[in-house]
């Protein structure tokens, strides 16, 4: 493998308080808590982080918090992704001189560019650091979809394109990014209903949302897919399916924030224009937390 980030990243949720500023003290405590819960790594300042709604220091802030909690625990991974291609550039020179271990970077959103436009986007950004990359699909946000050749073309021609975190639960898409891409790039699941599907067909692991309530459960399944014990790690996907789907009962992260509160974690405050879950929702949330 290219540049091991570990099979269980968690995107990490950005804690706010009352005033909707990033509480960094909960930035390190919530970090340290993951990689001690079965996180290989944690991903922060993607969309779970509300990365659109955060601005540039207060991305490199909670960067530096969160490797201060983590130390050599665990892998900390920038998201570094813009529609701008300047910017993703920027960003991923500054996610280096500040520490980061890797970064993710999201197919550009809203201005929907050509496949060709993606290359260059993309080897933009991969020539501009010696880091790990890691590209980011997911249509349903972007409004496009990276095809298989361009990974593939990619994934070949740098050698610091490390992994995709592939959020399009097409079964067919992933068995060709596995039989195109080289054996040394890691493919992730974007999605924690669909991580054991996709580990049968050559994925390397997760990144993932309910590892921030589960991240020991979702460790053991991939372990134990691993190593032959496929019937047991069906019997964990099936145990944690109700709460892989009801954290998208609402926009990501408002589910998962309201889970980690009422675990007491952290406070489920999110910026505007995310909205807190209603009482109901909240209900219907905890109901089935509970009888995991």
């Amino acid at each position: 493998m290219r540049y091991n980030c570990g099979e269980v990243i968690t995107a990490m949720v950005t804690p706010f308080n009352d005033k909707r500023d990033v509480d960094y003290d909960k930035v390190e405590e919530l970090a340290s808590h993951l990689v001690e819960n079965g996180s290989d790594a944690v991903l922060v300042t993607g969309t779970t982080g509300e990365s659109p709604t955060l601005t540039h220091e207060e991305e490199l802030e909670i960067l530096s918090s969160t490797k201060r909690a983590v130390g050599d625990k665990g892998k900390v991974i920038m998201g570094t992704g813009s529609n701008s291609t300047e910017t993703a550039v920027s960003m991923a020179k500054r996610a280096e001189r500040e520490g980061a271990d890797a970064i993710l970077t999201v197919v550009p959103y809203y201005n929907k560019p050509s496949q060709a436009g993606m290359i260059e986007h993309f080897s933009a950004v991969a020539e501009a650091t010696e880091l790990p990359v890691i590209l980011y699909n997911i249509p349903s946000r972007t409004g496009v979809n990276m095809a298989v050749e361009t990974v593939k073309t990619l994934a070949r021609k740098y050698e610091n394109i490390v992994a995709l975190k592939q959020s399009f639960g097409d079964m067919d898409t992933v068995t060709e990014l596995r039989m195109s891409c080289p054996n040394d790039f890691a493919i992730y699941s974007g999605d924690d209903s669909l991580t054991l599907p996709m580990l049968s067909l050559g994925a390397h692991g997760v990144i993932s949302v309910a590892s921030h309530l589960f991240g020991k459960e979702i460790k053991s399944m991939i372990r134990n897919f691993k190593t032959g014990d496929a019937a047991t790690a069906k019997n964990m996907h099936q145990k944690l399916y109700p709460i892989f789907k009801k954290l998208f009962m609402a926009p990501n992260p408002v589910p998962v924030k309201a889970a980690l509160a009422y675990k007491g974690i952290i406070e489920d405050y999110v910026r505007r224009p995310l909205v807190e879950l209603t009482k109901q929702e909240k209900n219907e949330l905890f109901f089935v937390l509970d009888s995991i």
